[in-house]
């Protein structure tokens, strides 16, 4: 088994949904700073993670057709800046560290985000990754893009297909890799013969013409999704070479692997191909009182006025309005509910095994965890332990670390942890340069599968 590890990280003030930038040990708000960015990149360069990993989006929570007064407050998803801005610095300032940048389908066509990944794959020397999403808060995104009405889950979905799929026509099928040969004394820059237009015409997108960035070093950036949803989860099988899932418990997420894999293999894919990695919030520290003394510290900032606002965001539910003792059931059928993200309504829904939480347990269960998957806290002998056997039971590829205090997180886990896995034979050298390359661990494959 190798594992692979990045940072899950966002251009804004906080990660996870949670509330942490105000603690003393956290640099997070410091976010505006280029400088701060650099410094985490080179760290995560010279201790051996993969990737760091940029969530982004356009929404806020919303309460009563309003943004939340909590996420104003306590910076829960609120404010940000466009990641991709910064990946040209961090590159320049890296050797092998890999970045995944968020961009959502539906906001515009694919031709502006198809360049825009060329243009990074070039910059970075093919070390870009593209994490597919079809949006959160939704219905702040319908306001703010000037919509009648929020886009239905579904439809977003079926519009995200189309949109990946032309995307991919232009990085693969247009320019030949003979095309481009810049022949000065015969003077041709472009073998006219070696060129193809794409003619694409679907139900929502369509397009005819030449793709103008030349080929890059991966010509498709390395594809991520992190939907859960079954029409999300059906997207990975089609596409996703890595896909971010929430970390719940070891079983469930042993289930949700395998089904993963299975879809896969369905869609004609090698179900081993694919990347799938969980969140992990991991706080380090020398010994396991410390590290437990600073987690206590994160917790007690939480507040229900913080949950309720990350979830109002996440799904369209307002818990503070609800029956504190009836289950989220109260809330089916109304408003936005379901169009949001459904995952985090369906979890709670209980099932044969396992009742429905209240309202109340709801809260207390999200205390202090967001959107945030597996947690371990202790000394980096107890969190590599931890580690390993998280990904023994599971079946998964890795972790992206959440950090609660931003690069001091980064650092604990990376100067501490990792040196740990290595030495397990958990985490081996990347085969090349590429981050399709470190992923896949196969040298050479630069590009996708098949091309």
């Amino acid at each position: 088994m190798t594992l692979r590890f990045g940072v899950f990280e966002v251009y804004a003030p906080q990660v996870g949904g949670t509330y942490s930038w105000a603690h003393p040990a956290c640099d997070a708000v410091d976010y505006l700073d280029p400088e701060r960015w650099v410094r985490m990149a080179r760290i995560m360069d010279r201790t051996g993670y993969d990737f760091l990993f940029f969530a982004d989006g356009f929404g806020y929570p919303m309460l009563n057709g309003d943004i939340s007064a909590a996420s104003l407050t306590a910076a829960i998803n609120f404010s940000g800046l466009d990641p991709s801005t910064i990946i040209p610095v961090l590159a320049r300032e890296t050797e092998r560290l890999g970045f995944v940048v968020t961009a959502t389908t539906g906001m515009d066509h694919p031709l502006p985000l198809a360049r825009r990944f060329a243009t990074l794959d070039h910059l970075t020397g093919g070390r870009i990754g593209w994490n597919v999403v079809t949006g959160a808060s939704q219905n702040a995104v319908a306001e703010l893009f000037g919509h009648a009405e929020m886009t239905a889950h579904d439809d977003r979905y079926a519009k995200a297909e189309e949109y990946v799929s032309l995307a991919r026509a232009y990085w693969e099928d247009v320019w030949d890799d003979d095309a481009l040969v810049a022949d000065a004394a015969a003077g041709v820059y472009v073998r006219p013969d070696r060129i193809h237009p794409v003619d694409y015409r679907g139900e929502h997108y369509r397009s005819r013409g030449y793709f103008g960035a030349p080929p890059s070093p991966q010509r498709t950036p390395v594809i991520f999704q992190a939907g859960t949803s079954a029409k999300g989860k059906a997207l990975a099988a089609a596409h996703a070479e890595g896909v971010f899932i929430q970390g719940t418990t070891p079983a469930h997420t042993a289930a949700g692997v395998a089904d993963l894999r299975r879809l896969a293999a369905e869609a004609g894919r090698d179900p081993g191909s694919i990347r799938i990695m969980a969140g992990l919030t991991a706080v380090v520290a020398e010994t396991d009182a410390e590290a437990q003394r600073l987690y206590d510290e994160f917790h007690a900032m939480q507040s229900d006025e913080v949950v309720a606002a990350l979830y109002a965001g996440n799904t369209g539910i307002d818990l503070l309005s609800l029956d504190p003792d009836g289950t989220l059931h109260q809330a089916i059928g109304t408003g936005v509910v379901g169009q949001l993200g459904t995952s985090n309504i369906e979890r709670f829904l209980g099932t044969p095994d396992r009742p429905a939480p209240t309202v109340r347990e709801v809260i207390e269960e999200l205390r202090g965890r967001g959107t945030r998957g597996f947690r371990l806290v202790g000394s980096a002998e107890t969190v590599a332990a931890g580690v390993a056997d998280l990904a023994a039971r599971t079946g998964l590829d890795g972790f992206l670390l959440e950090p609660v205090f931003g690069t001091r997180d980064v650092q604990a886990f990376g100067e501490g942890v990792l040196p740990l896995l290595r030495e397990r034979g958990l985490i081996v050298d990347p085969a090349g340069p590429t981050l399709r390359e470190r992923m896949s661990g196969v040298a050479g494959a630069a590009r996708l599968s098949g091309r």
